[in-house]
C-alpha cells in the first residue's frame, strides 16, 4: 500500500478547522499525515493543538522580513522542506505573494467563509447580512495569486434565519466547515479530486459545478 498523503497546515487562529481534521483522522476517516503546522503568529491555537497531537509546529514573525513576498518564501520554503505534499489554508489570515505560492498551484486548498465567488476576503457573514441574502455558506477551493478565486471544489449552504447576526451566523456555519474541509480533504487523498488543466476533475471528469455538502457527506 502507498504511504498516507502529508499534508501541511497553514492557520492563524484558534484552530477549530485543524480540530476537525484531527478528529476525522482519529476516526479513521482522513487517511493522511500531518507533517507540519505552520502560523504567522506564535500564540496562535492551532499551534497548541499541533503540540498536543505531536505534529512539528513553525511560527514565523512577518514583522521580521523586509516585506510581504521574502516572509511568502521564506514560508513556503520551510514548507517545502518539510516533505509536505499538499498544504491545507485553515483560517490563515494572509494574502500570499503570487510567485511564492506558483509551486503549490494544484496542492493547496483554502477554506473561506461565503459561498464563492460571493464575497471574498474579510468581514464575508457581515456583508451577506447586508446584502440581504436568504443563504450563506463556507466554500473549499484551490489556491491560486487571486484572492479567493482559485477553482471551487465543494460549498456548504445555510439558509439564513431572521434572528441571524453576523457572530450568530459565523457560529451557525462553523460546524458545516468542520464537516466540508475534512470530506474535500480525504476526497483529494483518495485522488478522486484532482487539478487538471487550471480546473478540477472529480472521477477524472471536468467538475462542472461545485460539490454540495448533503446530509451524508459530498454530493
Amino acid at each position: 500500500m502507498s504511504s498516507p498523503p502529508r499534508i501541511a497546515v497553514l492557520a492563524s487562529g484558534r484552530g477549530s478547522n485543524l480540530a476537525a481534521l484531527l478528529d476525522a483522522r482519529a476516526r479513521g476517516e482522513l487517511p493522511i499525515e500531518f507533517v507540519l503546522v505552520g502560523s504567522d503568529k506564535a500564540g496562535a491555537g492551532a499551534l497548541r493543538l499541533a503540540e498536543a497531537a505531536n505534529i512539528p509546529t513553525l511560527a514565523l514573525d512577518p514583522r521580521g522580513y523586509p516585506d510581504r513576498r521574502a516572509f511568502d518564501l521564506d514560508l513556503f520554503a520551510r514548507i517545502g522542506a518539510s516533505g509536505a505534499e499538499w498544504l491545507v489554508l485553515a483560517g490563515f489570515m494572509r494574502i500570499l505573494d503570487g510567485e511564492a505560492l506558483t509551486p503549490w498551484v494544484g496542492r493547496m486548498i483554502n477554506i473561506h467563509p461565503s459561498l464563492l465567488p460571493k464575497y471574498r476576503g474579510l468581514h464575508t457573514h457581515r456583508r451577506a447580512l447586508e446584502a440581504g441574502d436568504a443563504e450563506h455558506g463556507a466554500s473549499v477551493h484551490f489556491v491560486t495569486a487571486e484572492l479567493d478565486g482559485g477553482p471551487v471544489i465543494a460549498q456548504a449552504r445555510l439558509a439564513i434565519q431572521p434572528g441571524d447576526d453576523e457572530q450568530r451566523l459565523a457560529q451557525r456555519l462553523l460546524p458545516l466547515e468542520h464537516r466540508l474541509l475534512p470530506a474535500v480533504l480525504a476526497l483529494l487523498a483518495s485522488g478522486r479530486l484532482q487539478w487538471r488543466a487550471d480546473a478540477v476533475q472529480f472521477d477524472r471528469r471536468p467538475l462542472p459545478t461545485p460539490l454540495i455538502l448533503g446530509e451524508h457527506g459530498l454530493e
